[in-house]
């Protein structure tokens, strides 16, 4: 096989690409402000195959790499919807590796690179039928499986785990012992965050920004998350409010405030959602970047449901998740 593997990982607004050497190291990376939005809004996948095929290009250029020493071209997340380049069907949990290789699909995109790219499957939870009266345990997810795979690599096998990956869309994957990804739950309370921080009377107390790395305060966003249990989220937000006109609480106290008081909505999720079938004695791995993370294990830790939080933290210079999940899948599709 040729050195270099190409990885490509498309969302919702952006996609990614990163060239990677044999041993799954970074290269080089290129981004593009593109995602299957575009497809949505304009009706036709043009937008989106320029940016992929502009990102592999500017990623090669970056390394001074040609395409004859491209082995294969590997992608996951929602270039693998209707939206994307290639629909491929979610695998239905439980589904693992060797699930989720056997259903990649490896296909010729002319308009985008000269090598097949491989692309690999969501999963979605086994709840159907969906119906008016049936519907809250269903869920969905393209590009975490892959984040997820390669996260349980990094901890020991053979025991559960809730898997945390925050975002705009907060994710929540459940594996079993057996590494399968039994279940995953979605929440939006990044985009509930950001509406409040830009779009709410509060945005005055916290001066239109989050929560910082820097200025995270670890004991106002616990008082968010126990305000927000005990009156509700809304109730709670208007308090931000009170600590900062009454209690001169400054704006980054008052953002790990709200911070702490949006995400105890995620852990009534967690405990009360039909989408996940939680396993006595597993333990919880928070991923992303901070201080988002350090905000739900904080949180997970008070709470005390789980014997032990973990906060996943990269080596530096490691490749993202999702290039190490889909290098690792292909492996698996390799070995048959």
């Amino acid at each position: 096989m040729e050195p270099y593997t190409l990885a490509i990982d498309t969302g919702t607004t952006n996609t990614r690409v990163f060239l990677l050497d044999r041993a799954g190291a970074v290269l080089a990376a290129a981004k593009a402000e593109t995602g299957v939005r575009d497809t949505a809004v304009t009706g036709s996948t043009a937008r989106l195959e320029a940016a992929v095929k502009r990102c592999l290009e500017d990623a090669l250029a970056a390394a001074g790499a040609q395409w004859d020493q491209v082995g294969q071209v590997l992608a996951s997340g929602m270039i693998t919807s209707n939206l994307g380049l290639c629909e491929i069907p979610h695998c239905t949990a439980p589904a693992g590796a060797a699930e989720l290789a056997a259903h990649a699909v490896t296909r010729l995109v002319p308009g985008v690179c000269p090598v097949p790219i491989t692309f690999f499957p969501g999963v979605k939870n086994a709840a159907e039928p969906v119906d008016a009266g049936h519907f809250e345990p269903m869920d969905i997810m393209r590009g975490e499986e892959v984040e997820a795979l390669a996260l349980l690599h990094e901890y020991p096998a053979g025991r559960p785990y809730l898997l945390v990956l925050p975002g705009s869309h907060m994710k929540f994957v459940f594996a079993d012992a057996a590494g399968r990804l039994t279940g995953c739950l979605t929440t939006i309370s990044g985009e509930l965050l950001a509406a409040i921080t830009t779009g709410t009377i509060l945005a005055d107390a916290v001066q239109r920004q989050f929560a910082s790395p820097e200025g995270y305060d670890r004991e106002l966003a616990l008082a968010g998350w126990r305000t927000a249990k005990q009156t509700g989220l809304g109730r709670a937000c208007f308090s931000g409010r009170i600590l900062s006109q009454f209690g001169k609480q400054p704006p980054q106290a008052v953002a790990s405030y709200l911070l702490g008081a949006v995400l105890q909505s995620d852990l009534a999720a967690i405990h009360g959602s039909g989408a996940l079938h939680l396993e006595p004695g597993a333990e919880v791995i928070v991923a992303g970047k901070d201080p988002l993370r350090r905000a739900m294990a904080d949180l997970l830790a008070a709470e005390g449901s789980f014997p032990k939080v973990h906060c996943y933290e990269p080596a530096p210079g490691a490749a993202p998740l999702a290039a190490r999940g889909v290098l690792y899948l292909a492996r698996a599709t390799a070995r048959g």
